[in-house]
């Protein structure tokens, strides 16, 4: 016991020189990271300058894409990317992809590329609502009679496409283009048809399928009906499903809300950019 207690004796100083030298270098260390280092970048240019040196090869300097690689900095699925989404697909790549692994950058600079990315992301133009989106919804269920074919919010027709998302994937020009110039369907399923069966009953619809014997028909309610082509007395399909007046039944400003009326049912926000496809998709 006597032995134990003078090594203990002996020790103690020594543990407390050595606790007070690792305690004052935790110290030293938590202060120097809280005081700015003379050669620190700031982190608008660490990430332009890790950005062209990993990402830029590729995605162009200005993130809009090239040969190699798509646009990041208006593609709408990038911009609805939280920052920890964007962070992991750096730090671990996109199997199956281009998109390789960036292992090597610390965190800091991985944020620091997020940072940047935002910035170029901003970069673009606000979208601003061309007109009244509630006159437009208005236009839409009643004088120009959209909701007749299509569907919009989870109301309308069943005959056409729905169009809660069409403004997410078409510019403001688009649509507006698609409406007033639509663009005219030479086979019979993108028309509205006529059907006249011998015993004199009459469809008016949609073709769906059509075979060598019979024909799929869906009415302007939804319901579908399934007729023999050896029962069929006429079949006119001169009608078009998509109305080619609304340049002038509709004025500019009414065409504008009904514009607006379409991008707020997709949720098309501000800056937010879009993917530019053609007309009227129809499934």
């Amino acid at each position: 016991m006597r032995r134990s207690s003078r090594l203990r004796s002996a020790l103690t100083p020594v543990l407390a020189v050595f606790l007070t030298a690792s305690g004052l270098a935790a110290w030293s260390q938590g202060l120097q990271q809280n005081i700015p280092q003379k050669n620190a970048k700031p982190v608008s240019t660490r990430g332009k300058q890790t950005f062209a040196s990993t990402c830029a090869g590729c995605h162009g300097l200005d993130g809009r894409g090239g040969e190699r690689a798509p646009n990041i900095a208006e593609n709408p699925k990038v911009l609805r990317f939280s920052d920890a989404q964007i962070s992991h697909i750096i730090e671990n790549g996109v199997p199956g992809t281009g998109m390789p692994a960036f292992h090597s950058l610390s965190h800091l600079d991985v944020q620091a590329v997020v940072a940047y990315l935002h910035s170029l992301q901003g970069t673009k133009k606000a979208l601003k609502l061309p007109g009244d989106p509630d006159r437009g919804e208005t236009i839409f269920f009643g004088k120009a009679g959209c909701s007749g074919c299509h569907m919009a919010a989870g109301k309308g027709g069943f005959i056409a496409s729905d169009l809660s998302g069409y403004a997410h994937s078409h510019a403001v020009e688009q649509i507006r283009s698609a409406i007033t110039s639509p663009a005219a369907g030479n086979d019979r399923q993108s028309r509205l048809v006529t059907v006249t069966t011998r015993i004199g009953e009459k469809y008016v619809g949609r073709i769906r399928n059509e075979d060598n014997f019979s024909l799929q028909l869906q009415a302007l309610d939804g319901t579908f009906y399934f007729v023999d082509k050896a029962d069929l007395a006429g079949l006119d399909s001169s009608q078009t499903l998509m109305p080619s007046d609304y340049g002038s039944t509709l004025s500019s400003n009414e065409l504008n809300d009904v514009v607006s009326y379409l991008m707020r049912v997709a949720n098309v926000k501000p800056g937010e950019a879009v993917a530019q496809t053609d007309e009227f998709e129809d499934p």
